[in-house]
């Protein structure tokens, strides 16, 4: 077996991969054998079937594997031997290989290699900012209330109070006040203390099941309200400004969870809380860490957008094509990836490109370890001790339990993910040193409608 290249351009190779009988005589020789055991072949009995006569059956066949394989294997070690370092994988280059016929002892085989192209990153021009969120007391003082809400007791009143949800099918009118022809007709759900117009909110006060209400959404709710409630595309909902009536089916009541060490316990099962003041403080905690994984993947995305932006490295465009048409379903075309190439491939690929300079910087694969300590910190933060486990007991049995899960790549994929997402943003952080924006927490959910 005998492999050789050719440089067509500074990043295309054309290999050549040659294949003797003497590669593969003594593997088909073997599967012959063990064929000739197996064989049912009219007039002999099973296994005595003469060895030329299954040769004459099936040696084309054995040998089209065995090449097969031989082809696939030396072909990757020669490119890790010779520390290719390749962008998509090789293509068979069928013009130049023909057509094989499995008579002959000895193939030719051809592909076409691509090099990954080597992408300047000028860490100094990438001008993205690191957002960092300032949680306010008032901020903790609406989570406290939410909380209070959750945890509250449910109730269905037969009357509507102004701190209720209502249900019910709301139906669009016209000017005449008819049901309009092609208008909103939907089930809705809606919190009374969000009617922004208190005589509207004073219509639904009182009422009970079955009861018609007919008001103006465009007066009642913000654009914000109506998409949730009627569940309304985000456009459609900022011009929905139309009268409707809403035919009451259901009413729920939400009786709040006083706020007391019993409420603390329920968030913080293995935290001793007592009073108000450290329950603020582990909501802060919580909080900031919450806001802080967004704000960094914020941050990963941004940086991300700017290096495709700032990229203008050469690449092997028609390679790149005919590798994406080879992987794709039948009804993608050449002709079809042309078309989308701008918009839908290249981003991609020049992020691919760029990811594997930057990985050349420091080594971000998340390890089997790191992989271990996380899903030990996700168990530990909701797995409570036994009554009768001691610490050692409780920590082996996490550990076994995390390994266990660790050793499934199906179970984490996501885990996978989120920490080589991190290690992305340490490094990204460490390379551009970017400025520090503080902002509130209604302003990055303004920023990221």
């Amino acid at each position: 077996m005998n492999i050789t290249k050719e440089n067509i351009s500074e990043l295309e190779l054309l290999l050549k991969v040659e294949i003797s009988e003497s590669d593969y005589k003594e593997k088909v020789g073997k599967q012959l054998k063990e064929y000739q055991k197996k064989a049912v072949v009219p007039g002999f009995r099973r296994g005595m079937a003469p060895l030329p006569l299954i040769k004459k059956m099936y040696y084309k066949a054995i040998v089209a594997d065995e090449v097969q394989g031989i082809l696939s294997e030396s072909l990757y070690k020669y490119i890790e031997n010779e520390k290719l370092e390749i962008v998509g994988s090789p293509l068979s280059n069928d013009e130049k290989t023909g057509e094989i016929n499995f008579d002959n002892t000895d193939f030719a085989f051809y592909f076409d290699v691509a090099l990954m192209p080597q992408a300047e990153i000028k860490w100094n021009e990438v001008g993205v900012k690191l957002t960092q969120i300032k949680v306010a007391s008032k901020d903790i003082d609406e989570q406290i209330n939410d909380i209070a809400q959750r945890y509250g007791k449910f109730e269905t009143p037969e009357t509507v109070e102004g701190t209720d949800y209502v249900y019910g099918k709301a139906v669009e009118l016209d000017k005449d006040g008819n049901a309009k022809e092609g208008g909103v007709n939907t089930f809705i759900s809606m919190d009374v203390a969000k009617i922004k117009n208190s005589d509207i909110k004073q219509q639904f006060i009182g009422k009970k099941a079955e009861d018609k209400v007919v008001f103006n959404v465009g007066k009642a709710l913000d654009a914000e309200t109506i998409e949730k409630s009627f569940r309304l595309e985000k456009e459609v909902a900022k011009k929905f400004k139309a009268d409707v009536e809403v035919t009451l089916s259901g009413i729920s009541r939400i009786t709040p969870h006083e706020v007391n060490e019993e409420l603390f316990q329920k968030v913080f099962p293995k935290e001793e809380v007592k009073d108000i003041d450290t329950f603020k403080k582990l909501l802060k905690k919580e909080t900031e860490k919450a806001y802080g994984e967004q704000t960094q993947m914020l941050f990963n995305a941004e940086v991300r957008k700017a290096l495709i932006e700032q990229f203008s490295t050469e690449i092997p465009t028609e390679f790149l094509q005919r590798w994406i048409a080879s992987r794709s379903e039948k009804d993608v075309t050449i002709d079809t990836i042309k078309a989308e190439w701008e918009e839908k491939y290249l981003p991609s690929i020049k992020w691919e490109i760029i990811e594997t300079q930057i990985r050349k910087i420091k080594d971000i694969d998340p390890t089997q370890n790191e992989v271990v300590d996380y899903v030990k910190g996700i168990m530990t933060a909701h797995d409570l001790r036994k009554e009768d486990e001691d610490e050692k007991a409780y920590e082996d049995r996490i550990e076994k339990a995390a390994r266990s899960i660790a050793q499934d790549r199906n179970n984490i994929g996501q885990i996978y993910e989120k920490i080589y997402s991190d290690k992305m943003f340490a490094l990204l952080n460490e390379q551009i040193k970017p400025e520090v924006e503080k902002i509130t927490i209604k302003e990055f959910a303004e920023r990221n409608k």
